[in-house]
């Protein structure tokens, strides 16, 4: 086993080398955890998480070219229904549009594709889905739930994405996230206006 997990980091180095990017680095992981810290820093001193201002998923939308994605960024939790109902938004999303896509479950994708996301080239659009937290539990020795903290990890990359100049919209799911993602995949299939 250790032989493989040198194997593939040599290799990895190699490839970064030819390249021409340090597969080592990731500036732009780093500056999301930096933001989601300043994020719990805010909530400790006001109580609450702040507000950041992103477009609609109309206006993500009408940025749609060639050679462009969209990138669904779920920090959501992750069911079989879910699975699914981002399967059929993704699918409405290429044939409305003709864009590749990608979907990802936060905050696990922000160390396999987050770097691209913000340090890659700026083709991608960015649909970030939140929800809340039915059973949400305190953090040991903070002073915030789990589900802060995932609130904070989504607000640290929504902003790391908009400092990065790329297209974000932002949309909190109701109660019944699954449903609510499939209302949401209808009205792109069906006119690509989306609030």
């Amino acid at each position: 086993v250790g032989a493989e997990f040198f194997r593939w980091e040599f290799a990895t180095a190699v490839a970064g080398s030819l390249l021409g990017i340090n597969p080592f680095d990731q500036p732009d992981v780093q500056r999301a955890k930096d933001r989601t810290d300043a994020v719990l820093t805010e909530h400790a001193a006001a109580g609450s998480l702040p507000v950041v201002e992103t477009a609609s998923v109309q206006g993500l939308t009408a940025q749609a070219r060639a050679g462009a994605y969209v990138a669904i960024l779920a920090f959501i939790r992750q069911t079989p229904q879910t699975d699914r109902a981002l399967a059929a938004l993704r699918t409405a999303f290429m044939d409305r549009y003709g864009v590749a896509t990608t979907v990802g479950y936060g905050p696990r994708f922000l160390h396999s594709t987050g770097q691209l996301h913000k340090g890659g080239p700026n083709s991608g659009l960015f649909l970030q889905l939140t929800a809340g937290h039915d059973h949400d539990l305190v953090v040991p020795g903070e002073g915030y739930t789990f589900g802060t903290l995932a609130d904070a990890q989504a607000l640290g990359d929504l902003m790391a994405l908009k400092e990065q100049g790329r297209p974000v919209a932002r949309v909190q799911l109701g109660r019944d996230g699954p449903s609510d993602i499939l209302r949401l995949a209808k009205v792109v299939a069906a006119t690509g206006d989306a609030a």
